[in-house]
């Protein structure tokens, strides 16, 4: 392939003609993490100082866990292992590419016996070391020349020989501000989707409950029984399906494990074929039933949608078909409320895994208001609902844009102004 105009070939591939080619240990200073027997039980303490190990780098930052700390008393004794604003910490056994810039408020925290910190000298900016390290070209370069059959454990040796890609240093510092700004908006994007949280968790706790009443409604809620406003039928049985029954993405076969945050989301290879769903047509699922995953983590429930009507309920799941005036998108609510799941959690069977049967659910009580004001209900927490999906895609859209920028600016493919 031609070259682009003002780039060349090297050991790690073509970069810019005003870039060099370096071994990391040309350019940073390195210290593993204090031998663990350097640590004694009784230097453990809560809310100490915190020791950082590969754990607690996490999405490029430090995120330190309150029991994981020692006094300051031990810390003075590991002075060199204390972590300084402008090094990187990088975790040195498991998964590599976990790496993180020390930063003003991290001070004086302790470098873990997992970790490893990386001093940067004068010819390499920190911010530009820390998005290397954690780079897929670099991970996957310390991966295939790190050592450790089970587990992936990174040395001095491997650190200092890796070849990296070096800018001018105020390229270097432009590229780390540009995707600073991305991990910006991407730590903005999450306080809004925790916020946006909170708040349908607040407004499911007080529509559900009848705590707040939406504008235009009133009278009284009844208490009614579960079984006197829907039908249940619990899944079949294992071995009302044979292996020669599966095939791949034929008619969904709906587990706990596929409904998740109140839909239906199946896999291919949990299917089978149209012959045998006929043979199982009670336990076909209808639109507007609910199904309810009642083995395992409780509370996880979907109605079903037109698009999702005839896939089949599974072993580890049961249909729940309402009666009369009662609107399957709010039952659903319902039962995926802390209140109920709490309820059905305390009467359900099974010593390490729930399992929830049809006696347990059909004695529920749950609140009912009037028709109109249950779909109103459900349609305001749907509201909440696509905002806080719209939020989620907007950062996975955002987060896919940041690796592309770290892949494009990080080689030199694209150069900023």
């Amino acid at each position: 392939m031609e070259l682009r105009p003002g780039y060349k070939r090297t050991e790690v591939g073509v970069i810019p003609e005003g870039w060099a080619v370096t071994t990391l240990g040309k350019v940073a200073q390195f210290r593993t993490g204090p031998f663990g027997s350097a640590l004694h039980k009784s230097d453990y303490t809560a809310d100490g100082i915190p020791v950082i190990n590969p754990m607690h780098i996490i999405d490029g930052d430090l995120s330190p866990s309150a029991e994981m700390s020692v006094t300051e008393e031990a810390a003075r004794k590991l002075t060199d292992f204390r972590l300084k604003a402008g090094e990187v910490v990088l975790g040195r056994r498991g998964d590599m590419g976990r790496c993180a810039l020390v930063q003003r408020k991290h001070e004086g925290w302790l470098c873990g016996t997992g970790s490893m910190i990386v001093r940067p000298g004068s010819a390499i900016e920190p911010g530009f070391l820390s998005r290397i390290l954690s780079s897929p070209s670099v991970v996957a370069s310390i991966e295939q020349t790190s050592v450790g059959s089970t587990m992936i454990n990174l040395n001095q040796g491997t650190l200092r020989s890796l070849l990296v890609q070096l800018p001018p240093v105020s390229e270097q510092r432009a590229i780390a501000t540009a995707l600073s700004d991305v991990d910006a908006l991407l730590t903005q994007l999450d306080r809004l989707i925790a916020k946006k949280r909170d708040i349908k968790q607040a407004a499911m706790q007080q529509l559900l409950t009848g705590k707040t009443r939406l504008p235009g409604f009133g009278g009284e809620w009844q208490g009614v029984g579960l079984r006197e406003i829907a039908t249940f039928r619990t899944g079949p049985f294992g071995s009302a399906l044979h292996k020669s029954d599966y095939t791949f993405d034929g008619v969904p076969v709906i587990n706990p494990m596929h409904i998740i945050d109140g839909k239906l989301v199946p896999t291919a290879a949990m299917s089978v074929t149209e012959s045998a769903a006929q043979g199982l047509s009670e336990f076909r699922l209808r639109e507007n039933d609910l199904v309810i995953g009642r083995r395992g983590e409780m509370g996880r429930c979907a109605v079903v949608k037109r698009e999702s009507d005839g896939w089949l309920c599974g072993t580890g799941s049961m249909i729940v078909r309402t009666i009369g005036s009662v609107d399957p998108s709010y039952l659903q609510r319902v039962l995926a409320s802390p209140s109920v799941v709490s309820a059905i959690e305390e009467s359900s069977v099974g010593s390490t895994m729930i399992n929830l049967n049809q006696e347990v659910l059909g004695s529920l009580t749950v609140q009912l208001p009037a028709f109109e004001e249950q779909t109103a209900i459900a349609t305001l927490l749907s509201d909440l609902d696509a905002e806080l999906s719209a939020l989620k895609a907007r950062r996975a859209k955002t987060r896919t844009l940041k690796q592309g920028m770290m892949q494009a600016l990080l080689t030199g493919r694209t150069r900023l102004p």
